[in-house]
């Protein structure tokens, strides 16, 4: 089974992460040489997530910089997601990208074409941790 949660502190190359049931939360940067070294967990907790979790879950996502390796395990680790049963009712996606950042909000519109299921482009004015400490206040209880 899958672990209840899973998070990782930011850094300047990597990014927030908290997965906890009912909420995937993934923010910052993340230009890192070895992706897999940070999102191989994410997509390991990720499987066992969609095999057993029933209820709605939140999906909060964006990027200040993203590399083409992290865009690539990004969309691995989404394709994961699209496998879960009933996605279309239980999970909820939001991309956040920076006002005037005209490649994330491409990309975000890219991702968006993958699901079927609610999902909602934000723009932020900036994307910086007060902006994800905000994000992440409105999601928890």
């Amino acid at each position: 089974m899958y672990p209840e949660s899973y998070s990782s502190e930011p850094t300047r190359r990597t990014p927030w992460i908290i997965l906890e049931p009912g909420m995937i939360f993934i923010m910052g940067r993340s230009i890192i040489d070895n992706p897999g070294s940070i999102y191989e967990p994410v997509h390991k907790w990720l499987s066992g997530y969609i095999h057993n979790h029933t209820d709605n879950t939140r999906i909060e996502l964006g990027f200040e910089f993203i590399n083409t390796g992290s865009i690539k395990w990004l969309y691995i680790m989404l394709r994961e997601l699209a496998e879960m049963e009933g996605l279309k009712e239980k999970a909820r996606i939001t991309w956040h990208y920076e006002h005037g950042d005209e490649d994330m909000q491409e990309l975000g519109h890219t991702i968006e074409s993958l699901f079927q299921c609610p999902f909602r482009l934000v723009e932020e004015e900036d994307m910086d941790d007060e902006c994800y400490g905000r994000i992440l206040d409105g999601l928890l209880p």
